[in-house]
């Protein structure tokens, strides 16, 4: 077989040759390039030579670099165009990866030898980001296996092996369900409420599928517009409740027992290494550190913001009850009736808005912000290859000098999971520079308009853009080091703090343009704007502070004795919800975050984070939002060096101090 995936590849910056690899490629070429890095980690076991961090750990560093480019390039691939096949041809890799990393971490002769280096080497002679990188490695093998018996590494290795499979079919199942569902509306009266380009979406959705009528999807894009505007109250049950169902219907697709499975087999896998959870295991490479200061850090921020949550709540309803006749508020009414009761309070619709946020615009926008922060240009490329063709492709460059390539996928299709995320195809290191990507679920456009979007999908932009950031700025010599391999709860650091860009007049000047008429946004929307940040953050906060719980409910030392989902759920955060519970849906059985991907013991990282970019962007807003030399300190102490150092030493270096929590609680509007 001509396999492209064994090759190196002869395009425009070594980016992926998409027409050119098919999915009968995948499994052949990582067997191969797995057999090309256990050859090259046997020279590094064999050798005679003293280890050394150069002839181990730098060798090391180099292993595997094609069986990275391909896994990225299949996984990256099942999440935004994935079939059938590529969901199969995951399932066949998935062990295969699993045994090879197990293959290094369990392997006695290589462990050794970094041991060797761990306690024998001279680390005055090693830089920063050497002495990072050794222990890092070091840890990797302990908390990998290590240091256990022949019996307890077999068991590891079942272990693993069994989790990876069972996190890639929870996900295929979310997928399916969120595909399988869809409401076909033929009564025209039923699309009362609606926002014209909403209706015309759906009109066109319904048109793909053979259907007259009207056609609204699980898929962000038409479930959120549609849960916030439509008057059907009826409806909006139905849809709510179809959402809330994913991975928890009777047919094959039900998560229950993989949930049951996963959370079982992390308990098992951590007391195999000697620890009390999974928790205690992951948060001991956590800025958090226990699961104590985990619960400590939640409870605070669930007793600052809950009096608030109650009397947006008891506003909520008396609202509800005097203006829209609803008696009693269900789950399937609070976006209906936020929206309602925003638009009243701050005269503040988001339908207003929209015409402001034409994608394009907002993207020439963010460009020409990161630019003006950080000196980074970016132009679109069209001759370099996409896997489909709402992907477009630019290059990035500082200083005239290449600096990264950066994918751009933005509208829902079959195929593609829901949500948002950054990827990399390529990471960087001293030799390369790296491939990006960011995903997300934006509304299309139609033929009457272009892509509209609000102004959360706004914020989502700059949030992964953020991410991207964190990527495309890196500047580090290894790439295990580089861009987002940093501890969980700092990921989210640089995706957050760009979120504040989207508040600030001199920014939104630069790209929140009428589509029609090209006026700018007016200062009065812009105060609402900011106003609207305030809006209920009680309970925005309440309920992310519930999801984390959740979370750490599943992985904590009781994690094992769980035996009823559903009831495990309710118990752990019904008192941090207002609306009644229903016993037909379940949120933990698609809680992708923490049983695909990966927050298990750490959805509490993005309030952890807030703390941080909170405490960080008042330092712009002291110094200017477009102050270069702070830009700069951001770049120099944040973006560039990814995990090189722990990162409150970097975050002390760019802010001066350690955080201050309260920045959260007054950007929050809750001190």
């Amino acid at each position: 077989m001509n396999n492209p995936l064994l090759a190196e590849f002869k395009t425009p910056f070594e980016s992926s040759p998409f027409s050119k690899i098919k999915i009968e490629h995948f499994i052949p070429a990582i067997k191969e390039s797995i057999e090309i890095a256990l050859q090259e980690i046997h020279k590094i076991t064999v050798q005679k030579e003293v280890p050394t961090f150069e002839n181990t750990l730098e060798k090391l560093e180099k292993c595997g670099k094609l069986i990275g480019r391909n896994t990225s390039l299949l996984f990256n691939l099942n999440s935004a165009e994935t079939s059938d096949e590529l969901q199969q041809i995951s399932q066949q890799a998935s062990p295969i990866l699993t045994k090879f990393q197990n293959d290094i971490r369990l392997n006695n002769k290589l462990f050794e030898r970094i041991q060797s280096i761990y306690q024998n080497e001279d680390r005055l002679e090693l830089s920063t980001e050497q002495i990072t990188l050794l222990e890092k490695e070091y840890k990797s093998f302990v908390r990998n296996g290590a240091n256990l018996n022949l019996e307890s590494k077999e068991k590891l290795r079942k272990i693993d092996t069994e989790l990876s499979q069972l996190s890639l079919t929870f996900g295929e199942n979310v997928l399916a369900d969120t595909q399988a569902f869809h409401l076909h509306i033929e009564k025209e009266g039923d699309l009362k409420g609606l926002p014209s380009a909403i209706i015309e979406m759906a009109a066109e959705e319904a048109k793909s599928r053979q259907k007259t009528g009207w056609v609204f999807t699980l898929d962000y894009p038409s479930y959120v517009p549609f849960m916030t505007y439509s008057e059907n109250r009826v409806l909006r049950k139905k849809f709510s409740l179809a959402f809330g169902q994913r991975g928890f219907q009777d047919n094959p697709q039900n998560n229950i027992e993989i949930i049951k499975k996963i959370v079982q087999l992390r308990k098992k896998r951590a007391n195999l290494l000697g620890y009390k959870s999974h928790a205690a295991f992951v948060l001991e490479e956590r800025m958090a550190q226990s699961e104590e200061n985990v619960k400590n850090f939640l409870d605070k921020l669930s007793e600052k913001s809950k009096p608030a949550a109650e009397k947006e709540w008891e506003n909520m309803k008396v609202f509800a009850f005097k203006n829209l006749n609803i008696v009693q508020l269900e789950k399937w009414d609070i976006a209906y009736v936020s929206e309602k009761l925003k638009q009243v309070e701050l005269d503040l619709d988001e339908r207003q808005l929209k015409p402001y946020f034409q994608l394009e615009m907002v993207l020439e926008g963010l460009f020409d912000i990161v630019n003006k922060l950080y000196g980074i240009e970016l132009k679109e490329n069209s001759e370099i290859e996409t896997y489909h063709s709402d992907v477009k492709t630019y290059e990035i460059h500082k200083n005239r000098n290449f600096q990264a390539l950066l994918y751009t996928d933005f509208f829902p299709r079959p195929g593609k999971r829901s949500g948002a995320w950054m990827t990399s195809y390529r990471s960087q290191d001293k030799n390369h520079r790296p491939h990006v990507s960011i995903v997300c679920n934006f509304s299309k456009p139609t033929q009457k308009q272009p892509s509209l979007l609000t102004f959360q999908e706004v914020t989502t932009l700059f949030h992964e853009f953020g991410h991207a950031l964190h990527g495309i700025l890196a500047d580090t010599k290894y790439s295990s080091l580089s861009g987002t391999n940093v501890f969980w709860d700092f990921v989210e650091l640089p995706s957050q703090i760009m979120e504040n860009w989207c508040y600030q007049p001199e920014a939104l000047s630069l790209y929140a343009r009428h589509y029609k008429t090209g006026e700018v946004i007016p200062t009065s929307m812009i105060e609402k704007i900011k106003k609207a940040a305030h809006f209920q953050q009680g309970m925005q906060t309440l309920r992310q502070l519930s999801f984390g719980y959740l979370d750490l409910s599943f992985h904590d030392q009781q994690a094992s004795q769980i035996k009823n989902i559903k009831a495990h759920e309710k118990n752990k955060i019904s008192h941090l919800q207002f609306t009644n519970d229903n016993s037909e849906n379940c949120m933990s059985t698609s809680f992708s975050h923490i049983f695909q991907g990966g927050y298990a013991a750490g959805y509490y990282s993005y309030k952890w984070a807030e703390v941080l970019d909170a405490d960080a962007f008042e330092l712009f807003l002291e110094k200017g939002v477009f102050d270069s030399k702070t830009a700069t300190s951001f770049v120099n102490n944040i973006l560039s060096k990814g995990g090189t150092e722990h990162p409150m030493i970097l975050y002390k270096k760019f802010r001066g101090k350690e955080p201050d929590p309260s920045a959260l609680l007054r950007r929050a509007g809750l001190s």
